[in-house]
């Protein structure tokens, strides 16, 4: 029975990811998505991860806006952060990505030319 799991859980599965929504589906007909992924359970979870952190800090962002709108930081310095994690999130989605999923990412302007080999 382990080894039955231990296989589940390296068996790589097509999902479909929205970025934008925070959402990884198994199923492409519920709700529109972006890009299609193949992955097993620990790349799974670790896409959920950086997906749930990301949204955790984009909402953190959200309120320190609305609670100091004329703070004097910068932008760039308040968005670095979710930058960062949205730079991981497509990192993984291209490793985990179709063809066509590696070819939106590499031309999304997000890496440097020949970063993502």
């Amino acid at each position: 029975m382990a080894n039955e799991h231990e296989a589940s859980y390296y068996e790589r599965k097509p999902y479909y990811v929205s970025v934008q929504a925070g959402s990884i589906l198994e199923d492409p007909t519920v709700t529109s998505y972006e890009l299609a992924i193949t992955a097993n359970e620990e790349e799974l979870n670790r896409l959920q991860e950086l997906m749930e952190e990301y949204a955790s800090m984009d909402e953190a962002q959200a309120s320190v806006y609305a609670l100091s709108p004329f703070r004097s930081a910068s932008d760039k310095q308040i968005n670095a952060g979710t930058d960062g994690l949205l730079v991981d999130i497509y990192r993984l989605l291209y490793e985990l990505g179709t063809d066509e999923t590696k070819h939106h990412v590499a031309t999304m302007g997000l890496f440097p030319e020949g970063s993502l080999q």
